[in-house]
């Protein structure tokens, strides 16, 4: 795991993936991200999450919350943490992309950001989860 790279691993609960993806996109929606998502596969789904002026100063301009959705209804994990904006994700399959470009190493200011955000983030994951 990198720094500011973090997952939350859920058993037993039979829920939805789809559902709680399209929970964790009008979430980040709310919140005023602009959110793309990539072509559901049996890897799973990725979801990239930026807002306009949000990073800057802290984070490159390129770079995105990055949110992987993988595994089964009762045996799934989401991981979330900090890659590069990806131009084409909508079209691409969770197979194609570089899982090194999702997860990226990050500095120090980008994790305070990153604790601040994925925290919430988590929580809020957690709660849609149940």
């Amino acid at each position: 795991m990198t720094l500011g790279d973090k997952s939350l691993h859920f058993q037993g609960k039979g829920t939805d993936l789809s559902a709680l993806q399209q929970r964790i996109e009008e979430y980040l929606k709310s919140d005023g991200f602009t959110v793309q998502s990539s072509a559901p596969s049996s890897q799973g789904t990725v979801l990239q999450a930026k807002k306009g002026g949000f990073l800057r100063g802290v984070v490159d301009a390129d770079r995105a919350l990055s949110i992987m959705l993988s595994g089964e209804p009762d045996d799934f994990t989401v991981r979330v943490g900090i890659g590069k904006w990806l131009e084409h994700l909508g079209v691409a399959a969770i197979e194609t992309l570089l899982i090194s470009d999702l997860f990226l190493v990050i500095d120090v200011a980008e994790t305070a950001w990153n604790f601040e955000v994925e925290d919430k983030l988590l929580k809020q994951i957690e709660s849609f989860v149940g």
